[in-house]
């Protein structure tokens, strides 16, 4: 009964600690902009007037909100698919086949993971450049009379998915290295067994290396989903401000205009809320998607 009691109080001496932290850092902010959603306040004044869920019914009727969330779930669909679908190809390719400078190549593709969003901004803003930008000077030999500079960050049309582009790019070498490290716990005595059978190696790709490490993709896909509406702001915020004409903007940055620039604050919790909402609903359908019986080997 003593060892039993000591137990118990060690792991409340464990535990206690990050429930507190959870508690102060994320409960209670994630409580508390739930009723600042329900407020009209400018953010800095001591004047709140309860508003309701005026916020709410402005907020389904506004069209930048609209788009902006179109944006959103556009960016999360094209770079989570991209991402997830190259990581996979090029892990497998790293982990599986003999090349010449193969360490070099994972340091290489790992590299865009280290760099913080503004310098990989910075990188893709002078890539896009209409003047002198290497995209438009590439595409530019092949088309010398007919081609025009193309303002990939200016342009309404493709703004997003130039946004895109950056974001695929900073993240396929950190997700590769993730698949790397499951796919080089797979037994060779597998896909040995497969040579025999005469499977080739894109059979083997989908009938050995995907199912043994189908747990570790449907981790990394809820991750990267939520990580790519925070990746999303910052990419923004840095390479369009939300332009041209908020053709860029997404939940989050249209949340910090409104809530910062334009001293809405309720009607920013109000964007707050409907994103955790969002993102909570995504990744419960995911995980709902993916759900698979378990294979070990």
């Amino acid at each position: 009964m003593r060892k039993s009691k000591q137990k118990s109080l060690f792991t409340f001496i464990c535990v206690a600690p990050s429930v507190i932290l959870f508690t102060i850092f994320m409960l209670i902010p994630t409580i508390n902009i739930f009723w600042m959603s329900l407020l009209k306040w400018g953010g800095l004044s001591a004047n709140k007037k309860f508003v309701g869920l005026s916020n709410f019914i402005k907020l389904f009727s506004d069209l930048n909100f609209i788009r902006s969330l179109q944006n959103t779930l556009f960016l999360i669909v094209i770079v989570t698919l991209v991402t997830i679908s190259f990581a996979l190809v090029f892990a497998a390719i790293l982990t599986r086949e003999k090349l010449k400078g193969q360490n070099i190549l994972r340091i290489v593709f790992y590299i865009p993971n280290i760099l913080s969003v503004v310098v990989i901004s910075a990188i893709f803003s002078a890539v896009y450049d209409p003047s002198n930008g290497l995209l438009n000077t590439i595409v530019g030999l092949f088309q010398p009379e007919n081609w025009k500079t193309i303002k990939f960050l200016g342009n309404p049309d493709i703004v997003v998915y130039s946004i895109a582009g950056a974001m695929i790019w900073q993240a396929i070498g950190y997700y590769m290295v993730m698949y790397m490290a499951s796919m080089s716990s797979i037994s060779i005595h597998l896909y040995e067994a497969a040579d025999l059978e005469g499977a080739s190696k894109i059979k083997q790709f989908f009938d050995i290396t995907l199912p043994l490490i189908w747990t570790n993709i449907r981790t990394t896909l809820t991750f990267f989903v939520i990580s790519s509406i925070n990746l999303s702001f910052l990419f923004v915020k840095v390479m369009t401000t939300g332009g041209p004409d908020g053709a860029s903007e997404t939940v989050l940055s249209y949340l910090y205009k409104q809530a910062y620039d334009n001293a809405s604050y309720g009607y920013g919790m109000a964007i707050g809320a409907v994103v955790f909402v969002v993102s909570f609903l995504l990744s419960a359908v995911i995980n709902h998607v993916t759900k698979r019986d378990v294979i070990q080997f």
